[in-house]
């Protein structure tokens, strides 16, 4: 790939660009449900709020530019869940399709045991092929649709549960 990246623990001086990142995405309709731009408050209790041994936020650095992260979120808030876990990874409009998305994919599902993962899921929108097509590539499958659940601009929008046990 030629590119030297570095995943490290997000710190919270991080925030402004995951933020960045983040709001990138926005627009185009096809990574996330919020319709407007957050701010860095805005991010703080999902930043602090966290089992940090469990369920990390990593940041992928090119020398010293944050260029993707990466974060767990339980996956349900009730203890028979906690092998469960969500993850949802966003990279810089610059470094998208350059395989970062499978670097810091690869490092999830590599490091899921020793942060006591059993199954990873990803919730996708079924538009957003190039998503599906990256969960595909390391083994996730489809294991659940929920139709329409998501309304965008005026336009219904499914969401799709993918899973893998690690």
């Amino acid at each position: 790939m030629g590119i030297d990246i570095n995943i490290t623990r997000a710190e919270e001086s991080d925030l402004p660009a995951i933020v960045e990142i983040y709001n990138s995405t926005v627009a185009s309709r096809m990574v996330t449900a919020d319709l407007e731009p957050v701010t860095v408050e805005s991010r703080l209790p999902w930043f602090h709020n966290r089992d940090w041994k469990t369920r990390p936020i990593w940041v992928a650095r090119s020398r010293e530019t944050i260029i993707g992260w990466l974060s767990f979120q339980p996956y349900y808030g009730r203890p028979a869940y906690h092998a469960t876990a969500e993850f949802s990874i966003y990279i810089s409009e610059k470094s998208r399709g350059t395989g970062i998305g499978s670097i810091m994919l690869d490092r999830a599902v590599s490091s899921s045991g020793e942060l006591g993962i059993k199954t990873l899921l990803g919730f996708v929108f079924g538009h957003n092929g190039p998503s599906l097509k990256l969960l595909n590539k390391f083994g996730f499958e489809q294991w659940g649709l929920l139709p329409g659940v998501c309304e965008m601009d005026g336009a219904e929008r499914d969401i799709v549960i993918m899973g893998r046990k690690v």
